[in-house]
């Protein structure tokens, strides 16, 4: 008898001592539970919070950017606009290259029917020459005649239009020796002028504008 209750007591006290144990673990697995909640809402917590900053740091900067944009600072450029620029560029470029070869061309065209004004120029002064020669030989009784005035008329008229051109004569009597456009052929004794003055012009010279078309042939005074 003694030995049955000893044994029920013995059981019984083996079962409440494995109860207990049960509640103490599951009491520890509440309290890691809670534990680890409480890391994880920390965790969160701090990582709201980088995150806020992260936010905050990025809106100062565009901030700061949008600053500097405003105080002139370099901004970042469209690359349509700098397309366009290079375009713009490249065509003024070639706009002005455009104008200084229509520039050469109408200098080389000038000077192309200036020299072909003056080669025509030039094949004609022998006939100026033989009009003030033959008008020079008539003689004085017959300078008052129809034919005489008429011959005048037209010699007048043939170094008009030579003007017209721009031809003009060039000064050579009384005006000192100048090998640009005078032709020396002789000296002579002169009283009226000095040494090295054009005493005598043996042929008329002629400019053509700013171009020496044909030199004067003259006697210089010695």
């Amino acid at each position: 008898m003694s030995k049955e209750v000893k044994k029920d007591v013995g059981t019984e006290s083996g079962k409440k001592t494995a109860k207990e144990l049960q509640q103490e673990v599951a009491e520890k697995a509440k309290e890691v539970a809670e534990a680890a909640n409480k890391v994880a809402e920390a965790a969160e917590e701090e990582a709201s919070a980088e995150n806020t900053k992260e936010a905050a740091e990025g809106a100062a900067e565009n901030a700061e950017g949008e600053k500097k944009g405003l105080f002139g600072k370099k901004e970042k450029k469209n690359p349509f606009k700098e397309k366009f620029e290079e375009m713009q560029d490249k065509y003024m470029r070639q706009l002005a290259e455009f104008e200084n070869f229509r520039k050469r061309t109408d200098k080389e065209k000038a000077q192309m029917f200036d020299n072909g004004a003056a080669n025509v120029l030039e094949k004609i002064l022998p006939v100026v020459d033989n009009f003030e020669r033959g008008l020079a030989a008539v003689p004085e009784e017959d300078k008052g005649s129809a034919f005489a005035d008429g011959m005048n008329m037209i010699y007048k008229q043939l170094m008009k239009q030579m003007e017209d051109l721009g031809v003009t004569p060039i000064e050579a009597v009384g005006k000192e020796f100048d090998p640009n456009f005078h032709n020396a052929v002789m000296q002579v004794d002169s009283e009226e002028y000095e040494e090295g003055f054009v005493a005598q012009e043996l042929q008329k010279g002629y400019m053509f504008h700013d171009t020496v078309l044909r030199h004067s042939m003259v006697a210089v005074a010695k």
